[in-house]
């Protein structure tokens, strides 16, 4: 069960995962050690399921966001097996330009969103990459203007 005392924790290192045991223990008046154990029971757990740092694509000429709804078709002709749209979904997200896939319901079965250099190449990865998979019947890309917010944090 997490408590008050971990979710506090958990505000503190999603705001900045580099802060260090001693640094949240003091924020927080709570012994260094029993914050560090808590850390530990929540990792052991997999409440923490990793720590990263957000890079900001523009700088590595990857500015450019879109999000991409796909459908799928689950029997094709020829094919004596059904798709799974799981199946599809995991290998759409093994291509690189890919941050992230979920199955969704409604009209379409699978959002992605993808980073690139800019349109043309966000172009080239559904034209050449992502219609290429079996199973993927049609494609809708949402190019964005600009974001507004772009986060991990999970509000506590």
């Amino acid at each position: 069960m997490i408590d008050d005392k971990d979710k506090l924790i958990l505000e503190e290192l999603q705001e900045n995962c580099k802060k260090s045991t001693k640094e949240i223990a003091k924020k927080l008046k709570t012994p260094v050690s029993t914050v560090y154990l808590r850390i530990k029971k929540l990792e052991k757990k997999g409440v923490i399921k990793r720590y990263t740092s957000i890079v900001d694509g523009k700088y590595l000429e990857k500015g450019t966001t879109a999000f991409i709804l796909v459908s799928f078709v689950s029997r094709l002709p020829g094919i004596n097996h059904n798709l799974s749209q799981r199946d599809i979904a995991e290998k759409i997200a093994k291509f690189p330009e890919v941050q992230e896939v979920h199955i969704i319901s409604g009209d379409w079965d699978i959002l992605i969103k993808v980073k690139g250099r800019d349109t043309e190449e966000i172009g080239k990865f559904v034209v050449d990459k992502l219609r290429g998979i079996e199973g993927i019947d049609k494609t809708l890309t949402c190019m964005t203007f600009g974001t507004a917010k772009e986060t991990l944090k999970i509000p506590l």
